[in-house]
């Protein structure tokens, strides 16, 4: 009964990573040849700038991103609100980013963030700001693509937190009310608590998505763009790596490292809810 799932993920996902492993080990030869080169990658790794560039970028806009959960939480506490009218059009409208292909999603917001003619820095001019070129201003590129991540990762987290929200029993509120908690006493010391495993697992697979990003920064930054290398992530620098300069064991070695990343990140994240993240 489980042999077809345990096949697709032997073939799709195990072997992928072994053979990402080998090719780590390797440099790329012409017509296809791979010559053992052992650790030789990984030290160029480690003395590379441009990968702890791409490193910082990548960290800086998972922590933009994870900017975007409070909010989440917020929304979600709002729309849980009883009695509030069109709830079901305002989650349709939340949740369709999360069905939008990122493609889409960062072409419609470079035409938003466009200096010449985007909607943004009309908007600005209305009330008399001048706006900049959002994305090849090596100052807000980031800061503008970590937006745009945010507005994606917000229909999702809002759908999860709404699930947990509608399981904290109704007594605890009535309980606070008693003792003479407020509504705001009772988002902190109620909804918060009890919210935090949703909370918690929203967050982990904020970050593991947010250190893989790479649609938006390929489709809104172009490889002219000056801010290039104020936003390249390090799935992007894999890109430049693997597939414009064809060196596919450095390439192989990135990813593996980033592989690396994300479980310690994520073993940190696991280690840390011990503390603040309250089972019922």
């Amino acid at each position: 009964m489980i042999a077809p799932t345990g096949l697709g993920l032997l073939v799709f996902y195990l072997w992928p990573i072994v053979r990402t492993l080998y090719l780590s080990f390797t440099e790329s030869g012409a017509f296809g040849s791979y010559e053992w080169t052992g650790v030789e990658n990984y030290a160029a790794l480690v003395t590379d700038p441009v990968v702890a560039e791409a490193l910082l970028n990548t960290f800086l806009y998972s922590a933009l991103v994870l900017l975007g959960i409070p909010v989440s939480v917020v929304v979600a506490s709002l729309l849980n609100t009883k009695g509030l009218r069109g709830v079901g059009i305002y989650r349709t409208l939340f949740f369709l980013p999360v069905v939008t292909m990122p493609v889409a999603v960062a072409i419609v917001w470079q035409w938003i963030y466009n200096g010449s003619f985007g909607i943004l820095n009309f908007l600005l001019g209305l009330v008399g700001i001048d706006g900049t070129s959002w994305l090849t201003n090596p100052r807000t590129a980031l800061v503008a693509i970590g937006l745009v991540g945010i507005w994606m990762t917000l229909g999702y987290n809002v759908v999860i937190l709404l699930a947990g929200l509608q399981g904290i029993p109704q007594h605890y509120y009535e309980a606070a009310e008693i003792d003479g908690a407020g509504p705001v006493r009772q988002f902190f010391s109620v909804t918060v608590p009890l919210l935090s495993p949703s909370i918690f697992f929203v967050t982990v697979l904020t970050m593991i998505q947010a250190l893989q990003v790479f649609d938006l920064v390929f489709v809104m930054i172009e490889p002219t763009n000056p801010a290039l290398p104020n936003v390249r992530s390090v799935v992007y620098l894999f890109y430049q790596e693997a597939f414009v300069n064809h060196d596919r064991g450095y390439a192989a070695a990135i990813v593996m490292a980033l592989l690396v990343v994300i479980l310690l990140m994520t073993l940190v994240q696991f280690r840390l809810q011990r503390k603040w993240v309250h089972y019922e």
